[in-house]
């Protein structure tokens, strides 16, 4: 039996690699002679540079930069191998991500996307001719200033002194102009592409701040802060620099890093366009029996472009089953059949809370495979 891997990673446990070796494991407990084709996939969030580096070959780099809370952090980018022009690959959540905050120090109000201007700074300095950005994860709302300081720019507030360095999205409520005449040289001679939550837009009442920043800690008046902080932001660049930012598709990305990243040239890309491109979709479900894929959670927002729901629609057109493994089965998760999902099951052996899920994740991962593939295993003798 040949059996395609394409596991999404579990945010806050484990990377769609170590996912994938999970899966395998569990695939040749029970089914030995499986012949397993492996490709983790992530969306531009955790996991993003591994699972690129592992699809197209490459090296980690590892550097210090500063994380979301301002204190130093150890973090990496990719550089990929076998491309047409020098590529790194970074990921916006290896060190601005919202794993990277601590529970009890979740305002982004406060959190800053220095360290990934640092990351771009790191592979300019590699002399690359491109780099992919993948957003997804955050723990930020500064619109990519932070980043923007990182790589040279000068945010000046009303009273004509700097905005604090990695000082968050709040002070932007204070800006009143921009000066980009000290940005890093290298950055007109590279292109930059960034993977993105297309829908997602900087300002308004679907803007960044209000729908994203509950869920990374903000109370109703820190979410307002902000709201009026971006919104501010997004005034002053349109006077300063005469770039749209408020309603840009994807601007509002990774707390308006979409929007940052627009203002140093970056084109953004729905992510599932990119991932298409990224890791060959169209060929990897060649030569397989069965697709095993797996996410955090499966519900009813699964397929609205989620990894589980995209890998089904393109192995349903080939007639290839799929069987999605997730940590929790949510609400009304049944309309997944629709999408080509043939089969999903959640990992979990047991009532536990969420620090021991994840603790145990990869254990429980490598079992629910294992079952999975029993039960394949007795379908294909009752089909006999």
């Amino acid at each position: 039996m040949k059996v395609l891997v394409c596991p999404s990673g579990f945010k806050g446990s484990v990377t769609p690699d170590t996912a994938a070796d999970c899966v395998e494991a569990g695939i040749l407990r029970a089914m030995p002679s499986t012949t397993i084709h492996k490709v983790p996939l992530a969306d531009g969030g955790e996991g993003f540079a591994h699972a690129l580096v592992t699809a197209a070959g490459g090296t980690i780099h590892k550097l210090r930069v500063i994380g979301p809370t301002g204190a130093p952090i150890q973090s990496f980018y990719g550089i990929l191998a076998n491309t047409r022009v020098r590529t790194a690959v970074i990921e916006m959540a290896a060190a601005a991500g919202l794993s990277l905050v601590p529970k009890d120090c979740r305002n982004p109000c406060m959190t800053t996307t220095f360290g990934v201007g640092q990351l771009i700074a790191a592979a300019l300095d590699q002399g690359v001719k491109k780099i992919i950005i993948g957003c997804g994860d955050s723990g930020t709302s500064d619109g990519g200033a932070g980043m923007l300081q990182a790589l040279g720019a000068r945010l000046v507030g009303r009273d004509g002194q700097d905005l604090p360095r990695a000082g968050g999205g709040q002070f932007l409520v204070s800006l009143a102009g921009i000066d980009f005449s000290n940005m890093h040289p290298r950055l007109k001679k590279v292109a930059i592409e960034a993977v993105c939550n297309w829908k997602n837009v900087l300002c308004g009442l679907q803007g960044v701040a209000r729908v994203y920043g509950p869920q990374k800690g903000a109370s109703p008046e820190q979410t307002e802060v902000l709201a009026a902080a971006l919104d501010n932001y997004a005034t002053i660049i349109h006077r300063t620099l005469g770039v749209n930012v408020a309603d840009a598709p994807g601007g509002g990305a990774s707390g308006g890093l979409g929007a940052g990243l627009l203002l140093i040239g970056a084109k953004l890309r729905p992510r599932y366009d990119a991932l298409t491109e990224y890791f060959h979709l169209k060929d990897i479900f060649n030569d397989c029996d069965l697709v095993i894929t797996a996410e955090g959670g499966v519900d009813d927002q699964t397929p609205r472009g989620k990894i589980p729901a995209e890998v089904a629609l393109r192995a349903r057109e080939r007639g290839i089953p799929v069987i999605v493994l997730a940590g929790t089965v949510g609400h009304d998760a049944r309309v997944n059949y629709d999408v080509g999902i043939g089969a999903f099951t959640s990992i979990l052996q047991r009532p536990s809370t969420l620090d021991e899920a994840i603790g145990e994740t990869e254990r429980l991962l490598t079992d629910a495979a294992e079952g999975a593939m029993r039960m394949v295993a007795i379908g294909r003798r009752l089909a006999l």
